[in-house]
Formats: structure tokens, C-alpha cells, sequence
């Protein structure tokens, strides 16, 4: 496990966040909840959907979080449910230990507008995948974890994939 971050970052009591891929491996979502649990925090999950993306085209104080889309898209809803079942089935129903956010946009930007706005203590991810697709991917885009941390001034933990 790796951590990285900004110089002057602090580990604070807020809650912890957790970058939840498409398809969650146990070991990474075991791992944070273990983490949150011994640091005795709330563990935010959040699935990025890097389809979809934030608009903000007015003064934060007058934004307000409806969508310029009249259509409900009715398939963004099933990856998130589909991502909600894989925390299930290791953590249990969430509640006082946990919750699932949903967000858009670009995965590292989401999670640190998301770690911005909770006051998180630290910012849990995944390593980056292996295989040359994934090899492939990185040299046209750093890995997420690579991106958070030249972005945030909290800790970012890294869970290498097995």
C-alpha cells in the first residue's frame, strides 16, 4: 500500500473516500473498509461515471444540482446499481459505516471535488490495472491515482491490485 500526496497534507478525522471502479475488486473495497473501521470514520464510496459531466455554468451560490437534460437516462442508473451490489456483498447494506455516491465527470476531479466538499481525511484508490490494454490507456492518460495525487493536498492511498 502506497501513500502519496501534496507537502502539508494532514490526516484529519473527516471520512474517508473510496474510488470505486465499474467492477470493484473485493480486496480493494475489504481494504478500505478495514481502513475506515480502524481509523473509526465513515467510508464514502463513490462510482464515477466519467461519461457524464458537471456543468457549472453559474455562480456557485445560485447553482443548483438540476440537469440541462429534460430525458431521464434510465441506463446511468444500473452501473451504479450493479456497483452497489459488489459493496454489498463485502460490507453489507449501507448505513452508519457506509454510503455510495454517484458522481460524473473525470474520475481524479470528481474525487477530489467530492474529498473537498466532505472535508475527507484521505482518498482511497486502486493501482493501476495490468495488461497491455491498460499500458496501452496510460500513455494517453496518468492513472487516476497518479492524477489525485499531483491534485490534492490530503493523502492518497494507493491498494495495488494482486
Amino acid at each position: 500500500m502506497e501513500t502519496g500526496g501534496n507537502e502539508g497534507s494532514a490526516w484529519t478525522d473527516g471520512p474517508l473516500i473510496l474510488g470505486v471502479p465499474w467492477e470493484p475488486p473485493r480486496r480493494l473495497i475489504a481494504a478500505a473498509a478495514g481502513l475506515a473501521d480502524g481509523l473509526g470514520v465513515h467510508l464514502i464510496c463513490a462510482f464515477v461515471d466519467p461519461s457524464g459531466y458537471l456543468a457549472e455554468f453559474e455562480p456557485a451560490r445560485s447553482r443548483t444540482a438540476s440537469s440541462i437534460d429534460p430525458d431521464t437516462n434510465s441506463e446511468a442508473l444500473f452501473p451504479a446499481a450493479d456497483v452497489r451490489s459488489s459493496l454489498e456483498s463485502v460490507m453489507g447494506a449501507p448505513g452508519e459505516a457506509w454510503s455510495l455516491r454517484v458522481l460524473n465527470g473525470s474520475v481524479p476531479d470528481a474525487l477530489a471535488r467530492l474529498a473537498d466538499s466532505t472535508g475527507a481525511s484521505a482518498i482511497v484508490v486502486g493501482g493501476p490495472r495490468r495488461g497491455a490494454r491498460a499500458r496501452f490507456n496510460r500513455m494517453l492518460e496518468q492513472p487516476v491515482s497518479a492524477r489525485l495525487m499531483g491534485i490534492q493536498r490530503r493523502p492518497v492511498v494507493v491498494i495495488p491490485e494482486v
